[in-house]
Order: C-alpha cells, then structure tokens, then sequence
C-alpha cells in the first residue's frame, strides 16, 4: 500500500467561531508534558534499580529465578490483552473529544476498558486451565499463577494512561506512573523483607500493587473528565461504541508491536543456533545500553499521540508539522549524552560495565546505539502515520523490516558471529526508519527533513565529530569520558537554544542564572 494522502482520514471542520490555537502553543505543551515525564522516567528507573537490587539479595537464586521468569510471561499477557487498543483511545478519543462527540468518546473508552477487562479473565482462566488449576504442584506454577494477573492489570495502566493523557495531565500520569508505582513495588519487597515472607508474598505483593494504581488511574481519569467539562455531557442513551473502527485500527498495530518484538529477540535465536551462549551473552550484554537512546523518546510517546490527533482534528498543518520537527529536534539534544556515551565512548562505558571480558562487545554497543539514536533522531514517523490512519503502511514496513533483519542476519550472524548481530540489528533500524519517513512524507504532508532544524542536526554531527577526534587520539577512561560527554552536551543545547525554543517553552529556567547564560 502506497501512504497517500488520500488515505488519511480528514478533520471536521473546526466549529463556528472557534479561535485557532495560537501558534506553537501545542508544541510547547507537548514538550513540557514530555520534559516532565522524563524527569519522572529518571526517577522511576533509580527506583526500580533499587528494588531490583533488594529482591536479588533477599531472594535466593533459585527463587529469584522463578520471579523473573514469571514476570517475563507478564509481557506477553499484557501484549495479548492491550491487543492494541491504548494506541486506539490515543488516537480516536481526542478526534471525538475535538468534534465534541461525546456519546463516542464515553463509547471507546467503555469498550476499550470492556475488551481488556475480558481478554485478561479469558488470560487468566486459560492459564489456570493450562496449570489445571493445582496450586499445589509447586512454587514455580503459583509464583506464576499470581503473576499472570499483573499481565491484564498492566494492559488496563497502559490504556489508562493512554486516556489521560488526551487530556493532557503530565502531572498526574507523573504523580502515578513514576512515583506511586514504584513507590508501591518498593514497598512490597520492603514488606517481605520485614515480614520474612518468600516470593510467593512478593508475587501477590506486586499484582496487589498494579492494583492500587490503576484504581488511583480511573480516579484521576474521571477528574479530568469532570474538570474538562467531560462528564457533564454524559448520555447513557447517546453512548455509541465505534467497535468496528476502534478493532480494525488496533489489531493491526497489535501485528506491527510483535514485528518489532520480533525484531529485537530474532538475532539472540539465530546466534544461539549458529554460534553459542558466548555469542549471545556478548551481543545482549549491551542490548540495553544501546536501547537506552530510545529512554527520550519513549518518554515523549505518551503525550505525542493524542496532541498529533487532536491538531489533525483542527485540520492545523502548520502546527502538526511543527509538533513532529519540533519534537524530534528535543529528542536528538535530550538524547544526545547518552549517545555520546553509548556509541562514541563505547569501549571505556562496556569495560567499566560489564568487566574486560566484554570489551569486544563495545563495538556492537556504538552500532546498537547508531540505530536507535537515528531512530530517535528522525521523530515519531510511526506514530505520525498511525495517527494519519495509514496503519496498513505501518504493518508493511514492519513486516518488510522483519524480513530484511532475517536475510541480513542469515548472511552476517554465521561468518561474524555477534559483531554481526549488532550490523544486522542497526542497518535494520536505519532501513525501517528511512522507508517510514518516506511514507510519511507522501502520507502527511510533512517534510522528510525540515530545513528549520537544521542546525539542531548539524551541530549534533559536529560534536559528534569532535568526540570521536578525542577518542581516538587520547583513549579517554570513563570519568574523562563522563566529562567529555556532559560538555559536549551542554554545547549541543547551548548552540540549538533558537531552534529548540528553549527560553520560550521554559521561560523559568531564564531565572537560574547559569542556566540563562547557556539558554538566554
């Protein structure tokens, strides 16, 4: 399918006498609902650390083994019960909300609450009918069994979520996704350890956790709904269900989410079939520290979405492609230290981490970072396009990019081993991320490349440029390398301020007087 913009699905005109929005406003709520959730990502991360750190240490081995397995199934039942629909709500409740059809907006977000609610009983049972429903035949079905519930609890927090930030409260999805969630899994590891209690308490500490907060979500949702002027319009004989538009937007997406999955585990299979568990450990060893140069970029998801539609709702060109150049340009500054640390001073960061036995790995670190930093670069194209509704274009791309990782991986994985995973994984990225902003230009109406961010990109190249003349004639260790990184980046925002509008999305940061001077 070719992303023509005769497949985008067109606004409703904007309602009589409505004032347009005044310009660049959305991109400043966007970026400042963004920034926010960063700083609550940061924390919720340190957090998460330290409760890992206390489980491993209180937990023996073998019981610590059992927990992790079974929050790995957790993924996959959350995948299987969301079955897409967060990106839905994302997408359709504010284009309803903008058209001021209420009895739709109450139909999805019922329907949608309705189908997760379903899927995870039908989840659940299935894994009770699986187990045959013994809890007796040992601790590893029970742990499981318990945890299964967290895969439903936490595709209702992602849907949740979702709706809230149509209303854009960055505040309270702060509040509960970065500070009461963790807070609350720290508490219940803190509990067994006072109680000395066993994994199974732990297990069921988590899903009573996940519990509370998505209670407190629909809380703070149906706030935002009364404070919106939402609630009020509520009609139970007016509610209509978009079933058919909600599923045929979602299940194709639910298809695009486990292509991308695939795509980041397809390698780890091949190189345990062609090579050995040295070849694995040395490609996943760095795995995340090279996805880390998508930490930005996830954060900034959330928002993105619902802020796209709603300007699509308003038929705002001009402020759509502003939000996508706009946002992209922030996430390649924002990103820009790790990056400098991932792929320019890979091989001091890997040693540093992992120990000299994976030094070989830095290598793949800096292509794993290349791939996901251009990721990350070039903005939200996908999302972008499914807000547009060329989901079918999505789908393809991904598949497509599914296909060419495989071929690459059958040619470069036997010969080279992990070094080949690691090219593999980043012309990959690259090729995917090349074919959906060409899509994207033909599908949206916004440019392959604004030429108003240029020197964001420029300057990052330079930089760029300038650390990899240090590494290469100096060899700095990891503290220099830390400092080397933390200057170049302060130079990076210093020398984009203009075009990232830094002064005027954070006019109270021109009242720290070292931060005016980098900013002013």
């Amino acid at each position: 399918m070719s992303a023509t913009p005769s497949s985008v699905e067109r606004p409703a005109a904007a309602p009589p006498g409505a004032q347009a929005p005044q310009e660049g406003a959305a991109t400043r709520t966007q970026i400042r609902g963004s920034s926010l959730l960063l700083v609550g990502r940061v924390l919720s991360l340190a957090v998460n650390f330290l409760t890992q750190v206390l489980i491993a240490r209180y937990l023996s081995k073998t019981d610590f083994g059992v927990f992790a397995y079974g929050l790995s199934l957790v993924t996959l039942g959350e995948i299987a019960t969301r079955l897409g629909l967060d990106s839905a709500v994302a997408r359709f409740l504010p284009l309803y909300h903008e058209r001021g059809e209420y009895g739709k907006v109450f139909g999805t977000i019922l329907l949608a609450l309705a189908s997760v609610l379903t899927l995870g009983l039908a989840v659940m049972l299935i894994a009770i009918g699986v187990s045959g429903g013994d809890v007796t035949r040992g601790q590893e079905v029970t742990v499981v069994l318990i945890l299964v519930a967290l895969g439903p609890i936490t595709a209702l927090d992602d849907l949740v979520a979702g709706a809230l930030a149509v209303f854009s409260k960055p505040r309270a999805i702060f509040f509960r996704r970065y500070v009461v969630a963790p807070g609350l899994r720290l508490a219940a590891i803190v509990l067994v350890m006072l109680a000395s209690l066993g994994v199974q308490e732990l297990a069921l500490g988590y899903v009573l956790a996940g519990g509370l907060g998505v209670i407190l979500y629909l809380v703070l949702l149906l706030e935002a709904l009364r404070t919106e002027g939402v609630l009020r319009h509520f009609d139970r004989r007016g509610l209509s269900f978009p079933g058919r538009r909600l599923y045929g937007f979602a299940l194709p997406l639910l298809a695009a989410d486990l292509v991308i999955a695939l795509i980041n585990t397809v390698n780890v299979f091949m190189l345990k079939h062609f090579g050995n568990a040295a070849d694995v450990a040395s490609y996943r060893v760095v795995w995340p520290a090279g996805r880390l140069n998508q930490f930005v970029m996830d954060s900034f998801a959330l928002l993105f979405t619902p802020m796209a539609a709603r300007l699509l709702a308003r038929g705002d060109r001009d402020g759509t492609r502003d939000i996508y150049w706009v946002t992209a340009a922030w996430m390649a500054v924002f990103a820009f230290p790790v990056f400098a640390l991932t792929a320019v001073f890979s091989g001091p960061v890997t040693v540093s981490l992992f120990g000299a036995r994976y030094a070989d790995s830095a290598a793949i670190m800096t292509m794993l970072a290349v791939g996901y930093y251009f990721k990350a670069a070039l903005g939200f194209n996908s999302l972008m396009l499914r807000v547009h509704g060329l989901v079918r274009y999505v789908v393809l791309i991904s598949v497509g990019a599914l296909a060419a990782n495989i071929v690459l991986g059958l040619v470069l994985i036997p010969p080279f081993g992990a070094i080949g995973a690691g090219i593999a994984t980043m012309a990959t990225l690259i090729l995917h991320n090349v074919a959906m902003q060409a899509g994207l230009r033909r599908g949206t109406g916004i440019s392959a490349f604004d030429p108003h961010q240029r020197r964001v990109y420029l300057v990052v190249l330079a930089a760029v440029a300038v650390l990899v003349a240090i590494q290469v004639l100096a060899h700095p260790g990891i503290v220099a390398a830390i400092v080397l990184a933390g200057l170049a980046s302060a130079a990076v925002l210093s020398a984009t301020r203009s075009s990232l509008r830094v002064g005027d999305t954070f006019p109270e940061l021109l009242r720290v007087p070292l931060l005016r001077r980098i900013l002013a």
